[in-house]
């Protein structure tokens, strides 16, 4: 293989992979502020506005906290009377990898935190909600159909009702609301997301590096949790926001203001709590406007990051799970989602472990590239043959660069070769393997997939055993395409250099990766060969063979 295209593939690994462990979008930074207030919101609210000492005080009916349940056959919600938010999300399709709670439904909520925690920020005063006791209209809920929890708190004249809609087969909830008794004035609603999700993979380092706070603008904005440091100020990011979430690698818990009467959202304020070696956990406030009637709406998305899903919520929901870094994502997008379709659906339709569909795909990828790719070998054979009539060229106009570029054109018009066909048939498979990269580290389809002796295809494999098979196979592949090939030092350092890099590259890469890679590699080696036998034919060289020791 010509020593330009195998650094040329160098340098396209360098530039896909590289990205992915440097360019993370820090969160905008300002001055630290308690809460998230726009210009619009702070023009309705007078800032003389004091809330009465009624409303203000703490609980005074002493009532204890009850539990309200809602269950579907995708999810088992649960809402505390006290406060009324969301303190428990159980999804019912996805069990837990963790070791405390392996096999049991995912819990997303951290214990002791809350969802959809309001609080109402009129004036110079911030009222908490989470002290309050609701009244609710149900105690259990089974949601076979749209069915309707309402929840009514009252103190000190003020009357806060609440409504959350639910549907079967969806893990959105529909939010609305109404605030009573506060006068002719507007203020802020203030959304408490807790303070990041519960821990639910066996991979926690992993899981805990993918925790952030994503909001939705023109384009959306990732703001990772370990960007933070536990002893800083509070981050705000400034809206307006058509949604906010926060997320881990597999679950997300969303406010989305697109509906035509949601007011958007207008920041978010992200608060490290202290004492933290590394940022896992950070209190996140969501803030929307209120208006003087009291009204708002929003819903909100509480469940697994299943692409079809994120699709069909619109806005980009489905940006949450990026396949693809900014700037790559139009290219890979298409490929990573096709790619992710296919495998699915391979897998629920022709009843085969996601380690077959991956070394299926592998096969499918180089017949189908295998024209292309003969092609491109053989124009690269007939660069090889004209390598003598190059250098003449190259010695005799070395002094006339235009001179040479004209003589060197004229004869690969002549000879009917183009300079760059052996190259591109080459570099069609890297688009497919970056795809993949991006869908068995994301898709959580595969989360958990195990197949021989990888416990988890979306995760490395913890014996190294898959990455060394590919680093071996790539060698394999390189000597093979060698074959009848001039001496070059340079091409032959080359053979060990590139799959030794590869393969320590590859070594923390999921290990679906590795197997799909290996495949292509061992599936590559025979047409290699093949086409190694036509390279030392031109040559006038014996072609190769196998030697069979005697017995």
């Amino acid at each position: 293989m010509d020593r330009r295209v195998i650094w040329a593939l160098v340098l396209m690994m360098v530039i896909a992979i590289g990205p992915s462990f440097f360019l993370k979008s820090p969160p905008r930074t300002r001055p630290p502020a308690a809460i998230p207030v726009d210009s619009t919101a702070a023009s309705a609210t007078p800032a003389t506005t004091v809330l009465p000492e009624a409303v203000r005080q703490g609980p005074v009916a002493g009532r204890p906290a009850d539990t309200v349940v809602v269950s579907s056959p995708l999810y088992h919600y649960a809402f505390s009377t006290r406060g009324g938010g969301l303190i428990q999300g159980s999804l019912e399709r996805y069990r837990a990898l963790n070791p405390a709670d392996r096999g049991s439904p995912v819990r997303m909520i951290r214990d002791g935190s809350a969802i959809n925690q309001l609080a109402l920020l009129v004036g110079r005063d911030t009222l908490s909600l989470d002290d309050w006791d609701f009244i609710p209209s149900a105690r259990r809920l089974s949601v076979d159909g749209p069915v309707t929890l309402s929840l009514t708190g009252t103190r000190g004249g003020v009357v806060v009702r609440l409504e959350y809609r639910f549907r079967p087969d969806d893990y959105q909830i529909e939010v609305q609301g109404r605030i009573e008794g506060l006068g002719p004035v507007g203020g802020h609603l203030l959304i408490g997301m807790g303070d990041g999700l519960r821990q639910t993979e066996s991979d926690s380092a992993g899981n805990y590096f993918t925790y952030a706070v994503v909001t939705k603008t023109d384009q959306s904005s990732l703001s990772p949790f370990s960007k933070l440091k536990a002893d800083q100020p509070a981050v705000t990011l400034e809206g307006p926001f058509e949604w906010a979430a926060v997320k881990s690698k597999y679950f997300v818990c969303a406010v989305l203001a697109v509906d035509s009467n949601s007011a958007p959202i207008s920041g978010a304020t992200i608060r490290p709590l202290p004492g933290q070696p590394k940022v896992t956990r950070a209190q996140v406030t969501l803030g929307v406007p209120l208006p003087p009637s009291g009204s708002f709406a929003y819903r909100l998305y509480a469940g697994p990051m299943e692409y079809p899903r994120l699709r069909a919520v619109g806005h980009d929901f489905y940006d949450i799970n990026p396949y693809g870094w900014p700037g790559f994502r139009t290219l890979i997008r298409p490929l990573a989602v096709a790619a992710r379709d296919l495998l699915v659906w391979c897998h629920e339709h022709l009843s085969l472990a996601y380690g077959l569909v991956l070394i299926l795909f592998g096969i499918m990828v180089r017949v189908v590239l295998w024209p292309l790719n003969q092609k491109g070998m053989r124009a690269s054979i007939r660069m090889q043959a004209l390598q003598p009539e190059m250098q003449r060229i190259q010695e005799r106009y070395k002094e006339d660069p235009q001179r040479l570029q004209q003589e060197m054109m004229s004869l690969y018009k002549r000879e009917g070769v183009n300079p760059f066909s052996g190259c591109w048939p080459m570099l069609l498979p890297w688009p497919v393997l970056l795809a993949l990269f991006f869908v068995l580290s994301n898709t959580i389809e595969l989360r958990g997939q195990s197949f021989i002796w990888l416990p988890d295809l979306s995760l490395k494999d913890p014996l190294y055993i898959i990455p060394v098979l590919m680093g071996l196979s790539m060698f394999g592949v390189t000597w093979v395409g060698m074959m009848g090939m001039p001496p070059n030092p340079q091409t032959k350092m080359m053979l060990y250099v590139m799959p030794v890099m590869m393969t320590v590259l590859f070594f923390n890469f999921a290990s679906g990766l590795n197997l799909y890679y290996f495949i292509q590699n061992l599936v590559s080696i025979p047409q290699q060969w093949y086409l190694a036998k036509e390279r030392m034919k031109a040559r006038g060289l014996p072609p190769p063979v196998v030697v069979k020791q005697k017995k």
